[in-house]
């Protein structure tokens, strides 16, 4: 697409400005009755906010979307803008080691483990296999058993590490980080200060950080990396970081991958339960708290729930049978979307 061509496409954009733009679903062509029964479905779980985002427009909700919770592993996906912006900046430089950067633990890095890159921390993929504050994964090989980049295990000492680098290189923590490159770019609604905060633990010196945003707000940022990190006239995030961030560079399942802290998912993967009939990217994080972008149908999908002590909220699985749910109500023969 030639340069003018761009800039047209950006400028006819439709991005949220105060508010989402509605546009009710029957106009688009989408069934009421296969809709109503999704949210028949909703209502009868944990869900708390559902919204359908098409072409920019807000085609459906449900639930309080204006709600502010935590958004989990979500964050993983947030902090994943931050490292592109940054790293188109300058500021950060992917194939920096941790010995160059100086990073170490309570109980300190073998010379092996320190030659891991911020790229492989990025993709899941640093071979250090230490005890992290908010520690969930299960099943984390012995430590010393991978080297550097050879070896993916979704690892939140991964994650975490990423939140101190950014504060290290850039003098900003991860909130001021996403406040100035993400909350205030695209407008959000509810973000406000204290919805982020560290977690801190005597498992090891780099803290969780925790977020909280309303379902509104995430949609925002689906949106964002829909049109490819362009936000009408600007373009926040570099194209070829959201490409590559959302390309499946570890595969964990039958067509199902991780990229850059987000998640990848082929048409009819066999190995991920969400799968639907076109490729998706997704962010996801414990509970039923979801971003999910399906650039072939132009829809961002949002989904979040509650968890309480008497159960897990919304399961992965499950999650796949809502989405499927929402897809089977679009029309049969869908208007012609632009293509980006």
């Amino acid at each position: 697409m030639a340069s003018n061509d761009v800039l047209l496409a950006a400028r006819n954009q439709v991005i949220p400005d105060n508010e989402w733009h509605e546009l009710p679903a029957a106009s688009r062509g989408w069934s009421s009755e296969r809709l109503a029964a999704l949210t028949l479905e909703l209502e009868n779980g944990p869900s708390t906010a559902f919204m359908i985002v098409q072409s920019g427009h807000l085609v459906c909700q449900w639930g309080d979307i204006a709600l502010k919770s935590s958004i989990a592993s979500v964050r993983k996906s947030l902090i994943n803008v931050l490292y592109g912006i940054y790293i188109a900046e300058g500021k950060i430089d992917p194939n920096v080691t941790l010995a160059e950067l100086e990073i170490d633990d309570n109980e300190p890095l073998t010379p092996a483990e320190r030659k891991a890159t911020i790229m492989d921390l990025l993709m899941a993929r640093s071979g250090i296999y230490l005890p992290s504050v908010y520690n969930t994964e299960a099943g984390r090989p012995p430590r010393g058993s991978y080297s550097p980049g050879s070896h993916w295990f979704y690892n939140n000492w991964d994650f975490n590490v990423l939140g101190t680098i950014v504060e290290r290189t850039t003098g900003q923590n991860v909130f001021d980080g996403l406040v100035s490159r993400l909350v205030i770019p695209l407008g959000m609604q509810d973000c406000e200060p204290g919805d982020g905060w560290f977690q801190h633990g005597p498992e090891s010196s780099h803290p969780v950080y925790k977020i909280r945003m309303s379902a509104r707000d995430l949609a925002r940022v689906g949106l964002l990396y829909l049109r490819q990190g362009r936000w009408g006239t600007k373009q926040l995030v570099p194209e070829s970081w959201v490409r590559d961030s959302t390309l499946p560079h570890s595969e964990v399942g039958a067509g199902h991958g991780y990229g850059y802290l987000w998640w990848a998912t082929a048409a009819n993967a066999p190995g991920d339960s969400m799968a639907t009939r076109v490729p998706m990217f997704y962010a996801s994080g414990w509970g039923g708290q979801y971003v999910i972008v399906l650039p072939k149908l132009d829809l961002v999908v949002v989904h979040r729930s509650a968890p309480s002590s008497a159960g897990t909220g919304v399961s992965h699985v499950r999650m796949g049978e809502i989405l499927r749910l929402a897809l089977a109500a679009l029309p049969e023969q869908p208007q012609r979307l632009v293509q980006w």
